[in-house]
């Protein structure tokens, strides 16, 4: 008789620590909220002066503003960030048949995309606005939707690693590549200017907030009640 495992995780996190989290990142997200919602001059005064140092710079490097570019809008974009995610689920449905955890993930990306737009909408924030811009954007500014992606997808991506228990070097190159591409999509954001800094900071903190609420709701929700499912295949 062989024993095929099905959709059974070689690790279950506990809630614990995504709780734990999203408390934390809970306080600093809605106080950034309501501090760019009524236009805090301390903070807005703090956004002009880095936008414009980092304006400066894109428009005096225009090789390193175009590497940049290449990297928003090719490696770093949403698009390409909601691909990996696709590649997760497939992945998921095709090695672990998991797919109650493909269809949460799938969920939390459009979750993240739905939240992200309201955010924009609600707190209408206009972009800066440049005599000589490098790099054109459209829509709101508040939050970076290439900052919140690329944190939601790489978040859950993580998660999922950790979760089907990756090995050590594994580990390791995607926290890595997972590290350079949040904070190097944030950063070529504000480069390229289109967004104020606080816009990326934003996203990172909403994207990392909705991973911790994801995480730990599908834990405390499947978790608790997940078993190693077996099928039979053959005769003994």
């Amino acid at each position: 008789m062989h024993l095929a495992p099905v959709e059974s995780p070689t690790r279950r996190p506990s809630p614990r620590a995504p709780a734990l989290a999203a408390a934390a990142l809970a306080v600093p997200s809605m106080a950034l909220l309501v501090l760019v919602a009524v236009s805090w001059h301390p903070l807005m005064a703090l956004d002009g002066r880095i936008a414009r140092a980092a304006h400066r710079r894109a428009v005096a490097e225009p090789g390193l503003t175009h590497t940049f570019r290449v990297l928003t809008d090719w490696v770093w974009d949403p698009v390409t960030m909601r691909v990996l995610a696709a590649a997760a689920v497939v992945w998921l449905l095709w090695r672990y048949r998991a797919r109650v955890l493909a269809l949460w993930v799938v969920a939390t990306v459009a979750l993240g995309a739905l939240a992200q737009q309201s955010l924009k909408a609600a707190v209408g924030r206009r972009r800066p606005v440049w005599p000589d811009p490098v790099d054109s954007a459209h829509n709101a500014a508040f939050p970076s939707g290439h900052a919140m992606t690329a944190t939601v997808v790489c978040g859950l991506l993580l998660w999922l690693l950790r979760r089907y228990g990756a090995g050590r070097v594994l580990w390791r190159t995607a926290l890595a590549v997972a590290v350079v591409s949040v904070v190097g999509v944030g950063l070529t954001r504000v480069w390229l200017g289109v967004h104020w800094p606080s816009d990326v900071v934003g996203g990172w903190l909403f994207g990392a907030l909705l991973v911790a609420l994801a995480t730990m709701s599908y834990e405390r929700w499947r978790g608790s009640e997940e078993r190693p499912v077996v099928r039979r295949e053959g005769r003994s």
